[in-house]
């Protein structure tokens, strides 16, 4: 169809295993940045992000190319695995 247009808002919301208050002010920022930049490369529009200590509230304009299922689960996986290599805590982070 010509002229096709698709606007979707998703508000993404997960938590720290066990809802643990692991998220630290001193690395926040930092993570937000990256999770970003995870979205941006997705071809999604980020709207608004903040991590609380034990959750993630993100808004974004949704790219319809790509499922929500897929979007959840590479920014959850990319996202510990680069608080994990940064060694921003002394233990696993999940």
């Amino acid at each position: 169809m010509a002229n096709t247009y698709t606007q979707l808002y998703t508000h993404l919301v997960f938590a720290v295993k066990n809802r643990e208050a692991l998220i630290q002010e001193q690395f926040r920022e930092e993570v937000e940045k990256y999770m970003t930049s995870i979205l941006q490369n997705k071809g999604h529009k980020l709207l608004a992000i903040y991590l609380m200590p034990d959750h993630a509230h993100i808004l974004i304009g949704q790219n319809p190319a790509i499922t929500i299922s897929e979007t959840v689960k590479v920014l959850k996986s990319e996202s510990t695995n680069f608080i994990k290599e940064k060694k921003f805590l002394p233990f696993k982070f999940k």
